[in-house]
């Protein structure tokens, strides 16, 4: 009796200390402010010679995600012994000031959300192992090399206002033309820290092949086949020697959609013989370093990317720009920051359109406790034309700036 009172006791402990090794974590951001744009649109011909007008457009709102994407999440891990860890995180992108959670096309068009993906935004989704002293390895949408890179080069922070030329944020919770921000169907493995140095890659694949079939068709009914093939990669790497940081990504996304439609007989009305879809390579890099005085941090940041169509590959636009920029506590509770940069913009196919822009922000953060700070930000982007083209006409130019204040409560 008292062997078996004994075993059961051990059980209890055993089964006890491995529900303590497991633990869930809930987490997330509220942003919520006002959010003012200032934007000048220059006129545009199409190949067609349609023309649309210069306009000048102003907008105010009580916003989200100013200076941080608003967001809710979960994270786990579970000690699996000998130095070995499973992990997991799902994360969601909120929209706060929205009257519909799910983001409906019909909540758009009243003005009551400015979500359009018509639902919860997956932001991050894997589940991973790890292996301390090695490093790990995850699967599920997460985010890129070069996100990682450029997330602690950037003396915003990421604040989703314009006015940053490393990312270029839009003052809605989202980003532009930088960089691919994160990659579905993704594996993505990460390495200790060793001698200072840390390595990342990622291999991303979401392949379809489909063999097409010959047969009658009624009604303008034919089989479809060809290829919708996604995948990408990336590499990245920092390094950390006493106060220096130094970063630096690349990653190269490829996109291929073609189909042909057969039939036997005549084709149906409207069609063609064969319907080619995107076909395009997506190359990204940047690199990035900071620097700490004590008093402030400096920064310093280069990004490019190249989008080149597989087809001919004498046509493509190119985007790429540098930033410096500061960021210090002025007292224990007022941090603030300041960046400027420059750019240019270029393509090839149609013409050679080329456009420079020049970008800054500043911002600071007044910290009411450790989770929730009031925050005030402005920045601005000016492209200038210098050549002729459809996309860009001669002396053409275009502006934005943005301001917002707001407070944010982290938990």
């Amino acid at each position: 009796m008292k062997k078996s009172l004994f075993a059961v006791a051990a059980l209890s402990a055993l089964a006890g200390a491995a529900q303590a090794q497991s633990s869930v974590t809930v987490y997330g951001i509220l942003d919520v402010g006002y959010i003012g744009t200032n934007q000048r649109v220059p006129s545009t011909t199409t190949t067609a010679g349609a023309n649309t007008a210069a306009y000048k457009q102003t907008t105010n709102t009580l916003g989200q995600s100013a200076e941080s994407t608003s967001r809710l999440g979960f994270k786990g891990n579970e000690d699996l012994g000998g130095g070995t860890s499973a992990f997991f995180t799902a994360e969601f992108q909120l929209y706060p000031n929205d009257a519909n959670l799910e983001g409906s096309s019909g909540a758009l068009n009243t003005g009551t959300s400015s979500n359009p993906y018509g639902g919860l935004i997956n932001r991050q989704s894997f589940v991973g192992l790890k292996k301390n002293g090695i490093g790990s390895v995850s699967i599920g949408t997460q985010y890129t090399p070069v996100y990682l890179a450029g997330a602690g080069v950037t003396a915003g922070q990421y604040a989703n206002m314009v006015g940053s030329v490393i990312y270029a944020g839009n003052g809605s919770g989202t980003t532009s033309s930088g960089f691919t921000v994160r990659a579905n169907n993704s594996i993505f493995a990460e390495s200790d820290t060793f001698a200072g140095f840390k390595v990342n890659g990622m291999y991303q694949a979401n392949n379809n092949n489909r063999t097409e079939t010959l047969a009658p068709y009624t009604n303008s009914n034919a089989s479809t086949g060809g290829v919708t093939n996604v995948s990408g990669w990336g590499l990245g790497a920092n390094y950390t020697w006493q106060k220096l940081y130094v970063a630096a990504g690349y990653q190269s996304f490829s996109n291929q959609t073609s189909a042909s439609t057969n039939g036997i007989g005549a084709l149906p009305s409207g069609a063609t013989a064969a319907t080619n879809g995107l076909n395009l390579t997506d190359n990204q890099g940047l690199v990035g370093a900071t620097y700490d005085f004590g008093i402030l941090k400096a920064y310093l940041g280069w990004t490019t990317r190249t989008a080149t169509s597989k087809v001919d590959s004498s046509y493509y636009a190119k985007r790429s720009g540098q930033e410096i920029g500061v960021r210090s506590y002025i007292t224990p509770v007022i941090e603030s920051w300041a960046s400027v940069g420059n750019g240019r913009f270029q393509g090839y196919g149609q013409s050679i359109p080329t456009a420079n822009f020049v970008a800054w922000q500043i911002g600071t953060n007044y910290y009411l406790s450790k989770r929730t700070n009031l925050y005030g930000i402005f920045g601005t982007n000016n492209s200038s034309n210098t050549s002729t083209s459809a996309i860009f006409p001669n002396g053409a130019a275009s502006g934005i700036n943005q301001y917002a204040v707001g407070v944010r409560h982290t938990f």
